[in-house]
């Protein structure tokens, strides 16, 4: 078994991974493990932007205003000041990398760049590259990083596990390379950069989601975890059943697109009075009510009254997209539904990305800073990534002393590896199940059976786990049944419906249930 040493150990190599990778470097050594897979992750297809108050029409108090009201009732104020205080600094360090945002062309406009108005703000505050935001990120980003002599890239080492000791550190990480062998990477500090739990759906708005691998490593060696239980579905997923998942961005609705049902006619004027522009689990719910009331597969999404000129200019990855899907956007509604997108829950941290077990940090998707509450608002993720990274990496370039107790072996199997089909089939019933019973609209009886049976499929996967070797994907199942079980604990303790989280059996919102919830690792989990 290789192993080595390491100052600061980043997993993942997303925006908030790369952006902290870039701001730490100049002060420690930095290792970023940046696999193949995160080409596919969720930063890359983010399609929107960056929210932040950047308009001379626009102020912070609005920005947390729209953002609180988003979370219905679960954000942390503290949390949400931070983050929005500190946007427009984190726009103009990107800026500064040379990030080509898309720029107004409109005559004497009062910011230099494009600003779009998404779900639940009231004012335009969104910063982006044209429809494909992520992408430019990513490119900006690791472009700098691949040429900075502080950060080490492997592309060839994934985590498995995180090491501990015995007076409860992180020491570092567990990890397998490219051939399949095991390495241990001691280090002083470890960033979790994982994303979040989206795959454990069928259906997702990115072709190769986390499954949540970070948080229940974290959640192994103590980590507390909070608001498992909303799951974010974006309203607006391309629907094409023989083709990957594609993301239709919310910024379509943010330019007056309109949602109709397969009749023709416009239904969120009649649940909402922000319409189209209502917050995505209010959009959500109603396109999966008006699916479910017709018995159809997808809504319209319709854009087409613009000129063509203009949903060319502001949507070219879209348009190009749809077309070679037989689909001029121009003149053609799109056709859309709900996919599972973003998790609203994680590792709990301060604001500075600390976790509760020392040395070990969480940024991104992967952490539950408070800032999203029950509903996280378009366009705010990406604001958290670059804010908490930069949070962190002031921290982290203080670095504190470090444990001498004595690490905590871990477990080695010498068996040979579980059949691929075997554990891919296992992984397809935990995401049928969370489908079917913990989606969008839930009710008592299918949270109870869906906790019945992913608690029969962790015994079968805890049995894999033990018996054969731990490759990725065996690591990765055992990891995402044990979390869709902690998230379907927690959707059954709450007794009402807030933000993402729809019971029938508990439909009304009440003060007495106003609480973060908050999970930790059942030893019958261990």
């Amino acid at each position: 078994m290789h192993q080595s040493e390491h100052d600061v150990v980043i997993i993942g190599g997303g925006v908030a991974g790369l952006t902290l990778a870039l701001e730490v470097a100049g002060a420690r050594r930095v290792t970023l493990l940046r696999p193949d897979a995160d080409d596919h992750g969720a930063s890359q297809w983010a399609q929107g932007g960056i929210a932040a108050v950047l308009s001379p029409q626009d102020d912070i108090e609005a920005h947390v205003h729209d953002t609180l009201v988003a979370g219905d009732g679960l954000c942390d104020e503290a949390a949400v000041r931070f983050t929005v205080t500190q946007g427009p600094g984190a726009i103009d360090w990107l800026l500064a990398k040379g990030m080509a945002f898309t720029r107004d062309e409109s005559a004497n406009p009062s910011y230099p760049y494009h600003l779009t108005r998404e779900g639940g703000h009231g004012a335009r505050r969104v910063i982006h590259a044209a429809d494909a935001t992520g992408r430019a990120l990513i490119d900006t980003l690791l472009a700098h990083a691949e040429g900075h002599p502080g950060i080490t890239l492997r592309r060839d080492i994934s985590a498995s596990a995180l090491l501990s000791d015995v007076a409860g550190h992180c020491r570092g990480i567990q990890g397998i390379d490219a051939q399949g062998a095991m390495r241990l990477l001691y280090a002083s500090d470890v960033v979790l950069a994982t994303g979040g739990a989206s795959g454990l759906y069928r259906h997702t708005t990115s072709p190769l989601p986390a499954c949540g691998e970070g948080m229940l490593m974290a959640a192994e060696l103590g980590a507390e975890l909070a608001n498992l239980e909303f799951q974010q579905f974006h309203p607006t997923c391309l629907f094409d059943p023989d083709g990957p998942p594609f993301l239709i961005s919310e910024a379509i609705r943010g330019e007056g697109g309109i949602l109709r049902n397969l009749q023709g006619q416009r239904f969120m004027p009649d649940i909402d009075e922000r319409g189209e522009l209502a917050p995505r689990d209010i959009v959500a719910r109603a396109i999966d009510a008006q699916m479910q009331r017709a018995g159809d597969e997808h809504v319209w999404l319709d854009i087409s009254h613009l000129p063509a000129a203009t949903i060319q200019r502001l949507f070219p990855t879209i348009h190009a997209h749809c077309q070679s899907r037989g689909l001029d956007i121009t003149r053609q509604p799109i056709p859309v539904v709900p996919a599972a997108h973003y998790s609203c829950g994680g590792i709990v941290t301060d604001l500075s990305g600390a976790s509760q077990v020392p040395h070990l940090y969480a940024i991104g998707e992967v952490a539950c800073t408070g800032l999203h509450g029950a509903n996280r608002m378009a366009s705010n993720s990406l604001l958290e990534c670059l804010v908490f990274a930069r949070a962190a990496a002031r921290a982290l370039r203080k670095p504190r002393p470090t444990s001498d107790a004595t690490i905590t072996p871990r477990r080695i199997v010498q068996g040979g590896a579980a059949a691929p089909e075997y554990v891919d089939a296992l992984m397809n019933e935990v995401r049928q199940l969370m489908s079917q019973k913990v989606g969008i609209v839930r009710h008592d009886a299918g949270i109870a059976e869906a906790l019945r049976e992913l608690t029969r499929l962790a015994i079968e996967c805890r049995h894999l786990y033990r018996h054969h070797q731990p490759t990725l994907q065996l690591t990765s199942l055992h990891h995402a049944v044990r979390l869709a079980i902690m998230s379907v604990r927690t959707a059954s303790e709450r007794r009402e419906s807030r933000g993402l989280h729809y019971n029938l059996d508990c439909p009304e919102r009440l003060q007495s249930e106003r609480h973060v919830s908050r999970a930790s690792l059942a030893p019958e989990l261990s």
